[in-house]
């Protein structure tokens, strides 16, 4: 017999969630449904798996590819790191014949992690040789979790943008490394580039209120003294205009 239930007002209804377990039609009948489907879609259905299939074949085999090329780029980029660390800056950039440098490398092995590291040596590269809108293009491509080294890409950017005259983005970035996991031995040194940038566009306010956070929270940087006397002047500046 059908379960039944009652309503609100009390009549009963059939319990048609019970009905797949009690009545054995029902449920041959679910199935039939199904399988006529499957029988009637068979190219759909199995193209949906063969998609689904080689979706996940690719994807692992990207993966492998990309380890694979990061691994070949590191043992390449070992030559350019060491002519960096030499001051041989041509060659860390451009190669010596045999060897490859950074350019190369980004060229080669885009997305790796190799390539990504060797945006940040060559745009810190282009900023020692004064080709700032070079410095600019590479150190964009660089990121890191890295709290020291992503903060000190953030200030090179802005420290290249200050050389082109573009002040607004080279406060933005000094405030992107200044504001990026802020601690007592870098941020001191961002912040007083933040003023010098925010001086430089006029922004004396701004400037002054940024030597008063050196003051008020980093009072054993090395910056502190120098803020408290830049902030001095400026506030003499403001108020003589």
């Amino acid at each position: 017999m059908m379960a039944t239930q009652k309503t609100k007002k009390g009549s009963p209804t059939p319990d048609t969630s019970n009905e797949l377990l009690e009545n054995p039609e029902a449920i041959a009948d679910r199935l039939g449904r199904g399988e006529t489907f499957l029988k009637e879609n068979t190219k759909l259905v199995g193209g949906i798996i063969g998609f689904g299939i080689l979706l996940i074949v690719g994807i692992v085999g990207f993966q492998i590819h990309k380890a694979n090329q990061n691994k070949t780029a590191q043992g390449e980029m070992f030559q350019a790191v060491y002519y960096f660390e030499q001051d041989s800056v041509d060659f860390a950039l451009n190669g010596d014949g045999v060897e490859p440098g950074f350019l190369e490398i980004i060229d080669e092995y885009g997305g790796t992690d190799a390539a990504n590291l060797s945006n940040f040596y060559a745009g810190s590269i282009y900023l020692s040789k004064g080709e700032f809108q070079s410095a600019v293009d590479h150190l964009k491509e660089f990121s890191s979790s890295d709290f020291l080294v992503q903060a000190h890409a953030y200030a090179l950017t802005g420290d290249a943008y200050l050389e082109l005259g573009q002040l607004d983005d080279a406060i933005s970035y000094y405030k992107d490394a200044a504001g990026y996991k802020s601690n007592e031995f870098f941020t001191p040194k961002y912040l007083t580039k933040l003023a010098i940038a925010y001086e430089e566009a006029g922004e004396l306010k701004q400037a002054i209120a940024t030597y008063e956070e050196i003051e008020n929270k980093y009072s054993d940087a090395y910056e502190f003294s120098e803020a408290r006397k830049q902030k001095a002047r400026l506030e003499g500046l403001a108020s003589s205009n």
